[in-house]
């Protein structure tokens, strides 16, 4: 969770911020002085998460990603209610027109939401959803891991890293060079809430700041005198030493300056009381954390979290089940996300995307639930998309081995986000050209 850091790249994999805040690290004693870059970058809170910009990038819209971890039934979330061979090759799980929550306008088709998705029908309803049809990628891959990597990277050896940690290191080179060749000012890490950094929002420059709760993210050494005294010294009275800035001393102080801006920033952050009530489920106090922070004018232009797990191999269930209460955690939260955002008015800056890694198999296994399978649709949010139903629901006839064939490749959901949101070249960061699905408004 690095930012633009001026040392050795293979020790930032080393000795990242989160392994500091999680692990407090003696890395100051009091016989440490600062190193005078040090004592410029932090009386200039040149952060990840302050006020730090990058010359010649629009910082104002935020994206914020919501994985559905495990595999989420596209079927019985976008659900062909007219369609016999839905009914036929799912007896038990299957939903018919009464059930569902229709979906209307031009082109649609007979498709409704799950019924517990009511908080995402009034989305859909005011003009803020897009769902996305048949979304998937050649020669899918049914393995959780595989898959989710393949997706992760934007490449289908899912292979290199995250594609949005490509859009970070391409925002740092890509735009305002300098006489360096580098972008002026420093990148804004992405941040992420959960145990473990995504690859997603893995870039070779910059590394993301991951916590899974405020609490935990906290400045580890506040009980280490030294490490205090070192801190307060590089903020008030200046530094005492002109080490230089490739030294390591330098690098794990500046490591360890950054963790505690960090730790106070976020911690203030998520300590207001949101403006809305949200749910009191896992996502839904992720999502209150992640409105917050762009409550408090955080600078973080990508937030991500997940939400599972959608494995369901067996009890799906129908309208009621283990399926039904993962998808009302996930509307609801989503709900209450934007009508917090809309009380700050900060709704029109955030951008939302929802993807699985994969679908799953058309038919229902012997056990009333469904296994892995491909193809499934995406979703957007915001009044900065284009609402409605985009690309055709898959044939439940025309099936690759039981399968669904996809209509979309995902990267081009992915070109689309970082071409017309985020102000990226889609091209760059993405390694090939992919026809952008126009879902953004412009």
């Amino acid at each position: 969770m690095s930012g633009s850091l001026h040392h050795n790249p293979s020790d930032a994999n080393a000795w990242t911020r989160r392994q500091f805040v999680h692990t407090g690290l003696a890395m100051a004693s009091a016989a440490i002085t600062v190193p005078h870059f040090i004592q410029r970058s932090a009386l200039a809170m040149p952060t990840t998460l302050g006020a730090s910009s990058v010359a010649g990038v629009d910082e104002d819209k935020v994206l914020v990603v919501v994985q559905l971890s495990g595999g989420n039934d596209g079927l019985n979330t976008v659900v062909p209610f007219a369609d016999d061979s839905y009914h036929r090759v799912r007896p038990t799980i299957a939903m018919g027109e009464r059930e569902v929550l229709r979906l209307t306008g031009r082109g649609v088709g007979d498709v409704g939401l799950h019924p517990a998705l009511d908080g995402l029908m009034e989305m859909y309803d005011e003009g803020l959803m897009s769902v996305v049809q048949g979304v998937g990628y050649p020669n899918p891959n049914r393995s959780h891991f595989a898959s989710m990597d393949v997706w992760h990277t934007g490449d289908t050896n899912g292979t290199g890293d995250g594609w949005l940690g490509r859009y970070v290191d391409h925002q740092c080179c890509g735009y305002g060079k300098g006489e360096s060749g580098r972008a002026e000012g420093t990148p804004v890490a992405p941040l992420a809430i959960g145990p473990d950094a995504p690859l997603a929002i893995s870039g070779q420059r910059v590394k993301p700041v991951t916590f899974e709760s405020a609490e935990l993210f906290k400045w580890a050494a506040e009980g280490d005198k030294s490490v205090g005294d070192a801190y307060d010294r590089v903020t008030t009275t200046g530094p005492t030493d002109d080490a230089p800035a490739d030294s390591a001393k330098s690098f794990l102080m500046r490591t360890a300056l950054d963790a505690r801006v960090a730790s106070d920033t976020i911690r203030r952050a998520v300590a207001v009381e949101p403006l809305v009530r949200y749910p009191q489920t896992e996502l839904g106090q992720q999502l209150q954390m992640v409105s917050a922070m762009i409550r408090a004018g955080m600078k973080t232009r990508v937030y991500y979290v997940s939400h599972g797990s959608f494995d369901t191999h067996a009890g799906q269930g129908g309208a009621q089940g283990q399926h039904a209460n993962l998808l009302r955690q996930w509307g609801d939260a989503v709900r209450a996300f934007y009508q917090d955002l809309k009380a700050q008015e900060n709704d029109r800056r955030v951008l939302t995307m929802s993807f699985s890694e994969f679908g799953r198999r058309v038919g229902q296994n012997a056990s009333g639930g469904t296994d892995h399978g491909t193809a499934a649709p995406m979703f957007l949010f915001g009044p900065g998309v284009k609402p409605g139903v985009f690309g055709n629901q898959p044939s439940l006839q025309n099936l690759d081995e039981g399968d669904l064939k996809f209509g979309l490749d995902f990267r081009s959901v992915y070109a689309n986000v970082l071409g017309d949101w985020l102000g990226a070249d889609a091209r760059e960061v993405l390694g090939q050209s992919f026809r952008a699905t126009k879902l953004i408004r412009t």
